[in-house]
């Protein structure tokens, strides 16, 4: 997966000799180092191969696994194409053995070692929590020999596995990402900075392109900060069953906000301008400037590649920031889960602006959870992130106040306030079920005219997102489960957001940073691709699922009895409303019924949450009729 992201940025249309590519593996692995000097080798037949027949996308994965779906270029002979195509796809496949036997052995046998004096770094490595700032050149684009097989330049391609010590908090994302800046600016310096995720391969060979489009523009380019591409995947299944698309965000909402001052920083497919990182002002930003001031602009040129990987270690070391403003004004925002929102709002209150791009070939493919509790999780880091903007000082409502147009504020907000959503989400899945039980009505009754604001917006909201999601390609199975998701992340998700943010003010609990899993196992991805809800993990956030999904049954059931064994008519009985809401709920909790009881695979619910969830089901019910 790496080894293909690389490749695919490395193989840009564009001049080689202007692009350097940097990997950040924060894990320190020499696994991850060795399928990085694979690709190079790779590159050399791989670019040359991209550039003659027109590649796209120019992932070799993806390439060859759609093998010739798209139009060949007929500007050169078939048969020609067909050797190449064959016996440029047999190196990779070569290559992609030898990464994942090694891989599978989980070490580097010593023959590999002694291709490359890289590996002896990790000689010196006591754990990937404890090490040495590691930094290789594996191509250096300075290099005349560093050529292609046809004897174009190749890209600069770099090594970083930035300096970790158990004293020195490491910041994650951002201080990886701040790390880079460092070292980037004194290898190659490039006034324009792509930021993209390990997963997510460049699926269009023009974005650089596209995104130069916007900043030397000569109107308006000068102010531009940032370029914005949208996030969308490649392993979707056919209806989206985790509603991981984004497409609300990604194709309604960020649209807007490009209308309003520009859309946020979303932490990857995004095209920076190195000044807009340095934590100056718009109108105070500068050229040719290194981050301490001084004028580094072609000393790379006068030194070896070993000489500067010497001296551009310091620069990823953990004592490196001690007393200066990195993570604070300069570079990524540190102290937030979401560092990426919070570095582009503080961007743009510096007077810069932001530009979304989305074309019609999408810039990147990523992959996307594949289990319902990496969902979960997923938002919940995200939601407690914003949250915690919307606490702090950076409050887009305070800081921005006459720095940002009020529409761009308030478009933020819209993130922001998420986990908050919780709290009427809870009350409408618990609340109605239980006054259900103990005979309370909550609603009008269907014949009273007061009934009418209740399903405007109901039915107003529930067609108004329809419409949005079919206009945009979506389905009607898709915008489904997008309204499940919708349940079951505000009443999880947000949930605990909420309740982390509480605890953290209170000081009860520090920030804590958790990883997306980006690797699973066959069987999950078996399940995922035939649309069944992955729930084989014990979590509280399953337990919360199926407890609601056991009290919304049990309301529905006792709303049932109360309309059958009434007189009144539907029109008249004054249950009718919340008995349909608790149907809904029920509905919407089918996949949740279906593991708990019926399904035996292994995604099914465990045996623990459904003992403690029917515990905590009987509980509220006998509190409630007490």
């Amino acid at each position: 997966m790496v080894a293909n992201t690389v490749l695919s940025v490395m193989a840009y249309n564009y001049a080689a000799e202007k692009i350097s590519v940097y990997l950040s593996d924060d894990g320190g692995s020499d696994l991850t180092f060795y399928a990085l000097l694979e690709a190079s080798r790779f590159s050399k037949q791989w670019l040359p191969f991209c550039n003659k027949f027109r590649v796209e996308p120019r992932s070799p994965e993806a390439y060859f696994r759609t093998a010739f779906s798209q139009p060949l270029d007929l500007s050169h002979d078939h048969d020609l194409h067909l050797d190449q195509w064959t016996s440029t796809k047999k190196l990779y496949e070569d290559m992609k053995r030898r990464i994942e036997s090694t891989t599978k052995v989980g070490q580097i046998s010593e023959a590999i070692r002694k291709e490359h004096k890289g590996f002896h770094e990790w000689d010196f490595v006591s754990s990937r929590r404890d090490h040495q700032t590691i930094l290789q050149i594996l191509i250096d684009g300075r290099d005349p020999k560093a050529v292609d097989i046809e004897g174009q330049p190749l890209p600069t391609l770099v090594y970083l596995a930035r300096e970790k010590r158990p004293q020195y908090h490491h910041n994650f994302k951002a201080g990886a990402m701040n790390s880079l800046i460092r070292v980037s600016s004194r290898i190659s310096n490039a006034p324009v900075i792509l930021n993209v995720d390990c997963d997510m391969y460049s699926n269009n060979s023009e974005s650089v392109r596209d995104a130069l489009c916007f900043f030397l523009d000569e109107e308006k380019g000068h102010e531009v900060a940032f370029v914005q591409f949208p996030q969308a995947f490649e392993n979707l299944t056919k209806s989206d069953i985790y509603s991981n698309s984004l497409r609300y965000i990604m194709e309604v909402e960020l649209r807007g906000l490009d209308a309003h001052g520009g859309p946020c920083y979303i932490g990857t497919g995004c095209f920076h301008r190195r000044e807009s990182l340095s934590g100056k002002k718009y109108k105070e930003a500068t050229k040719a400037l290194d981050w301490k001031g001084k004028n580094t602009k072609g000393k790379a040129e006068e030194i070896s590649a070993e000489a500067l990987e010497e001296i551009s270690k310091f620069l990823a070391s953990c004592t490196y920031e001690e007393n200066t403003e990195w993570g604070k004004e300069m570079g990524l925002m540190y102290g937030c889960l979401v560092e990426d929102v919070l570095t582009g709002l503080l961007v743009q209150c510096r007077g810069w602006r932001s530009m979304y791009c989305s074309p019609e070939r999408k810039a990147f493919l990523g992959a996307a959870p594949t289990t319902l509790l990496q969902t979960l999780v997923q938002h919940k880091r995200w939601t407690e992130g914003d949250l915690q903007i919307l606490l702090s000082r950076y409050c887009p409502l305070t800081y921005g106040y006459q720095k940002i147009p009020i529409r761009l504020q308030l478009s933020y907000l819209l993130y922001l306030l998420w986990p908050l959503n919780c709290l009427p989400s809870l009350y409408y899945v618990i609340v109605p079920s239980l006054c259900l039980l103990k005979g309370i009505s909550l609603f009008p009754q269907i014949s009273n005219i007061w009934v009418v604001p209740f399903f405007f917006v109901f039915f107003g909201n529930r067609a108004y997102s329809l419409g949005e999601l079919l206009i945009y390609g979506g389905t009607y199975q898709e915008w489904l489960n997008d309204q499940r998701m919708w349940l079951f992340k505000r009443t999880t998700s947000f949930f605990f957001s909420l309740l982390d943010n509480i605890l953290r003010l209170l000081g009860f609990t520090k920030l804590a940073f958790t990883i997306t899993a980006k690797v699973v196992d066959d069987d999950v991805s078996e399940r995922y691709e035939q649309e069944l809800m992955e729930f084989g993990t014990d979590s509280p956030m399953f337990t919360i699922l199926t407890t609601l999904a056991l009290l919304n049954a049990l309301g529905f059931i006792w709303g049932l009895k109360r309309l059958v064994l009434t007189e009144q008519s539907l029109f008249l009985n004054p249950f009718a409303m919340q008995a349909i809401l608790c149907g809904l709920l029920v509905f919407i909790n089918l996949p949740v019924y279906q593991a708990t009881f019926s399904r035996k695979d292994k995604g099914r619910m465990p045996t623990s949450v459904t003992y403690r969830s029917i515990m905590f089901t009987l509980l509220a019910c006998s509190i409630n009729l007490y």
